[in-house]
């Protein structure tokens, strides 16, 4: 992998930095960017710059460190000096955006990390983390959609179906889906990473923990609710489910950017 840095730029006003959910693809995120450029300088950060050209070459297994130590670099490159950036962290950025809270602090001013899926945290986190070893196990053996059903039964709470002919994937697919980049590259390691809460809470940025209102009773919901209590963080229920900040791009962006103002600022930053 290079060492260059991959992202985009749009809008004015403070540093909001975007890590990405599934493999850090941004596709997907152009509405709430939009959304949120008459109010942030939106940083939307590509971390296997899959986005930007590489979409079809080797990719090595990531971890948690790799992403939060090129979000910081790019925050390097970024953030005007004297000033700190927010950051929102989705899903598997939402694991590297808690990463970077712990290691990389100095620069930042709240995150938010929506529904990250570090499920060890929880009292009944090995046996989630086994799940998601299944779901690994059965992208190896059957393919991309029958491990995409099966992770979306274990989100949901419920009995994943037995693929019928599925086959395992192609060596092509493997590196020109996005999809099958995350699971094959990013699942194992990220679904394993366990934050500790203590390392959370003494962290001088401030942290909110999100899910989706839709996620309710929910694996992920369950985890950022536990996680927030546990580092005696914020909790905030976002529009949507997991894919929320898709779904209800507008009001994912309104809730957003109602929890970056500052506690003493009476302004809402996107009202109208």
């Amino acid at each position: 992998m290079t060492d260059r840095l991959h992202y985009d730029v749009r809008g004015s006003g403070p540093v909001l930095l975007i890590i990405p959910g599934g493999a850090g693809h941004p596709m997907g995120l152009g509405p709430v960017t939009e959304a949120l450029a008459d109010r942030f300088t939106v940083v939307t950060h590509d971390p296997l710059g899959l986005g930007h050209g590489r979409l079809g070459q080797p990719v090595p297994d990531q971890r948690p460190r790799d992403w939060s130590d090129g979000a910081a670099r790019v925050l390097e490159e970024v953030l005007p000096e004297g000033e700190s950036a927010y950051v929102l962290g989705i899903s598997s950025g939402g694991i590297a955006a808690l990463d970077l809270l712990v290691r990389h602090p100095e620069r930042l001013r709240h995150i938010v990390a929506h529904e990250p899926p570090c499920v060890g945290v929880l009292p009944d986190g090995a046996h989630h983390q086994a799940k998601f070893r299944e779901v690994y196990d059965t992208y190896r053996a059957a393919g991309l959609q029958a491990a995409g059903d099966r992770m979306s039964a274990l989100l949901a709470g419920r009995e994943p179906q037995e693929p019928a002919g599925a086959q395992p994937p192609s060596s092509e697919e493997e590196s020109t889906t996005p999809m099958a980049v995350f699971l094959a590259r990013v699942l194992p390691h990220f679904t394993t990473h366990m934050p500790t809460p203590d390392a959370l809470a003494s962290s001088p940025a401030r942290l909110t923990l999100a899910a989706g209102a839709d996620s309710r009773g929910q694996l992920l919901h369950r985890t950022a609710e536990f996680l927030a209590e546990h580092s005696e963080s914020s909790f905030v229920e976002f529009p949507g489910g997991h894919l929320g900040v898709m779904e209800h791009p507008v009001a994912y962006a309104e809730r957003l950017a109602t929890t970056l103002a500052p506690l003493d600022d009476p302004r809402t930053p996107l009202g109208r």
